[in-house]
């Protein structure tokens, strides 16, 4: 399954990067007007909630395992959540948390 984590881990940095780059490139490099992008209205302001949590549940889950396990590498999985998305965060994440030693 490892393979399988890290394929779906790169996916998801390159397909939601792909999109924000092209927003970026069509509206300015403002991250403030993606974020007003994204409470445009009811249903994207739901789905911003819906990751949010994901996103919070997401580094809880981390940082217990991360401590309980002294395995620290699995951290990086909190920056790569914020920085990209959920969509790599937790794939990276299983991905992590599955490799031997």
């Amino acid at each position: 399954m490892r393979f399988v984590w890290l394929a779906l881990a790169v996916w998801g940095t390159i397909h939601p990067m792909y999109y924000f780059i092209s927003w970026f490139q069509e509206n300015g490099w403002s991250i403030m007007a993606m974020v007003d992008a994204w409470h445009v209205n009811a249903a994207t302001s739901g789905l911003v909630w819906d990751l949010t949590v994901a996103a919070v549940t997401l580094t809880i889950w981390v940082i217990y395992e991360a401590f309980a396990k002294r395995d620290w590498l699995r951290l990086l999985a909190i920056p790569a959540t914020y920085c990209i998305g959920v969509s790599c965060g937790l794939p990276l994440y299983l991905y992590l948390r599955d490799r031997k030693g």
